[in-house]
């Protein structure tokens, strides 16, 4: 937790950011977790996991937008992820037809960059017709959880809209002490969750400070989702938490076709692909475009080693 604590606050400096941005030498890491600026790019991306029997959710890089209008054009994009996700899904279904009923693309969006700072009934309206018009080409949404400050928030209007809208859902991080019941919360409404450990720089007042904590939380949290919930996607590259999920689950006799892992684009490609030939839905989140900043810092802080190489090229002098 604590080189995961520096690299955030390093990448927090201006100069560092600057650096990082215009830097050629960080480009080929940026693309290793960044499926790159355009959606046709992702889409590409998208196709060659699909096509390994890989799922995906599509991810439009950016959060917090500064006015209406940005979350207007923000929202514009999702309506055109949705329609070309249609497309890419029919042409799937063509080329695989035993895949009938089985959710393959799907999308995640945040409710900042739907203009939550702008005002919770703006972003909810957005969200919504987001949502609805995902309805309608058969397709799932899912929030993004965002810090600790739009939690409270986001579970507001994530459940408004889920209660008219079934073909959403959202995310809960296990590093913060709410989440035992927010996921009784998330079972109780039927909705769908992502089960995350949390990637955002958080006070000791809301979150655990330890990272065994956090990982315990995390497996007792999923198990809970297993047992009780509507086809959880449990987020992890873990593999101990992985083999106590897979565990329990033959314990408990859950079925394979009742839950996901999730991981992300360009992170052990080698175990998404060893659960895949077990039998096990696997889902990986293909973010894409050029607000890719704060996403990529934090996947460095989520991997010491690679946050040591570029700590130390940016001192190097």
């Amino acid at each position: 937790m604590l080189v995961r604590n520096l690299v955030l606050k390093t990448a927090a400096l201006g100069p560092v950011e600057r650096i990082v941005r215009r830097s050629r030498f960080f480009r080929p890491l940026v693309s290793r977790f960044i499926a790159g600026d355009t959606l046709e790019e992702a889409l590409a991306a998208s196709q060659a996991l699909l096509d390994k029997g890989l799922m995906v959710t599509l991810d439009y890089l950016g959060e917090n937008t500064h006015s209406e209008k940005e979350a207007l054009e923000a929202k514009a994009t999702y309506l055109q992820m949705l329609d070309r996700v249609g497309e890419v899904w029919a042409a799937d279904l063509k080329a695989h037809p035993g895949y009938e009923g089985k959710e393959r693309i799907n999308i995640s969006i945040k409710l900042t960059q739907c203009g939550l700072d702008q005002g919770e009934a703006f972003a909810e309206a957005n969200y919504r017709e987001v949502v609805e018009h995902a309805a309608e080409k058969d397709t799932f949404v899912r929030i993004d959880m965002e810090a600790s400050e739009y939690t409270q928030r986001t579970m507001e209007i994530v459940g408004k809209v889920f209660a008219d809208l079934p073909n959403t859902g959202t995310v809960l991080q296990s590093y913060l002490y709410r989440t035992d019941q927010d996921v009784e919360k998330v079972i109780e409404w039927g909705a769908r969750v992502r089960l995350v450990k949390g990637a955002y720089l958080e006070p000791e007042s809301v979150a655990f400070p330890n990272k065994l904590d956090v990982d315990e939380a995390f497996v007792k949290q999923g198990k809970r989702l297993l047992e009780a919930g509507c086809y959880p996607a449990l987020a992890t590259h873990d593999e101990d938490a992985i083999n106590a999920f897979n565990a329990f689950a033959k314990k408990e006799n859950i079925d394979k076709s009742r839950f996901e892992y999730q991981m992300l684009y360009g992170i052990r490609r080698d175990l998404q692909e060893s659960l895949r030939d077990q039998g096990y839905n696997v889902r990986v989140y293909v973010p894409f475009g050029d607000a890719w900043y704060p996403y990529f810092t934090r996947r460095l802080a989520e991997r010491p080693a690679n946050a040591f190489f570029i700590l130390k090229s940016l001192f190097k002098g």
